[in-house]
């Protein structure tokens, strides 16, 4: 009777653990499209509550109005520039087209000062000088090269596009996170109480704490190495400088060096400008690409007791396995099992563990 009455235990167990597996891959299935934006949500929401929090008393205590507030200011900076941006380039197509079509469309002569450029200053020199001459001929000539730059371009578009809808969907969505704040905490203490054996809260607050981190000493930095480029683009009258300040911003994001960008144009400089206004920027944009150096151990791993290169490590490790959005996933990740691997070099036997977590339910 006994071995029945366990295989009984053991079939109906079996029969629970598959209806509860089958109801969590149901779950995921129909969430999985919207995984990445309402992780996005949860970034952005836990990014700007500090913000937020400030914000409320100022609407009368109201946290559904502020955080529509918060939404509304959010999708104007984000839209307003971007429309601006787009009916800029649009415009540019439309006159380069324009001119092209009436036979207008003129290159100027190259300096000769472009053929001291390394490696690739002939080459570009006479490519240079044959469009100057005649441009149609040119454009003939490289036409398939030409055909597929411009493919990749729309492409390229039409991604920034996606990115643009997905941040706007992500922006909303974070709106609702910061408008039922204290229930998304504490449901998320008591999942982490469940997993992490009473220890939620301070998970929790390490993972608020190392997001905010991320967003200041990743983001923030990116932003300010952004505006900064598009000062000196701007002072040296760079032809669209707009597109070169958001690839900046983006190469930032993703830890790459915006000397990328600003080398080049660099170059360009040299090649149509005086000597010392050249050097000049060449020195400003070296400075405003290499100030990530001294910007980041200011603002990133701030008012953590994690160390700065482990945040630093998981950002730069998340963009590569699971791109921009590991930037966040990768230093929490990290910055966790940091604190698991630390609490138990320091109580290898998990009796110190133990009485951290009796001591904080008594108090």
């Amino acid at each position: 009777m006994a071995n029945e009455n366990n295989m009984d235990d053991i079939v109906d167990l079996a029969i629970r653990l598959t209806l509860l597996g089958f109801l969590l891959y149901v779950c995921f299935t129909i969430l999985r499209p919207f995984l990445e934006l309402l992780v996005w949500g949860a970034v952005l929401a836990t990014a700007v509550y500090p913000i937020y929090a400030k914000l409320v008393p100022r609407f009368g205590n109201k946290e559904g109005l502020t955080a529509t507030f918060m939404v509304l200011v959010t999708l104007a900076l984000l839209i307003v520039p971007v429309y601006e941006m787009s009916i800029s380039f649009i415009d540019s197509m439309q006159t380069v087209n324009e001119k092209f079509e009436a036979g207008e469309l003129s290159v100027p002569p190259p300096n000769d000062s472009v053929m001291e450029w390394p490696v690739i200053g002939e080459r570009v020199h006479a490519l240079w000088a044959a469009a100057s001459d005649n441009l149609e001929a040119v454009i003939n000539q490289y036409q398939d090269e030409l055909a597929h730059i411009s493919q990749q371009a729309v492409g390229v578009m039409a991604g920034f596009g996606g990115a643009v809808a997905s941040f706007i969907l992500s922006t909303i969505i974070a709106g609702a996170f910061l408008a039922f704040a204290s229930e998304c905490q504490t449901y998320l203490v008591k999942v982490l109480d469940r997993l992490i054996r009473g220890r939620g809260e301070h998970f929790a607050t390490l993972s608020t704490q190392t997001t905010r981190s991320v967003a200041q000493g990743v983001i923030g930095v990116a932003l300010i190495q952004a505006i900064l480029s598009a000062i000196g683009l701007v002072v040296m009258d760079v032809p669209a400088a707009g597109v070169w300040v958001l690839l900046v911003l983006v190469l930032a994001i993703v830890q790459l060096p915006p000397i990328i960008i600003l080398g080049p144009i660099i170059v360009w400089v040299f090649s149509v400008s005086e000597t010392v206004p050249a050097v000049l920027f060449m020195i400003y944009g070296i400075v405003v690409s290499g100030s990530d150096a001294f910007l980041k151990p200011l603002f990133l791993g701030r008012g953590m007791d994690i160390p700065m290169p482990v945040i630093l490590l998981g950002a730069i490790g998340g963009v590569v396995a699971m791109g921009i959005l590991g930037l966040f996933i990768g230093a929490i990740v990290l910055a966790i099992g940091y604190t698991l691997f630390s609490d138990w070099l320091e109580n290898p036997d998990g009796r110190g563990d133990a009485k951290t977590v009796d001591s904080e339910d008594g108090a």
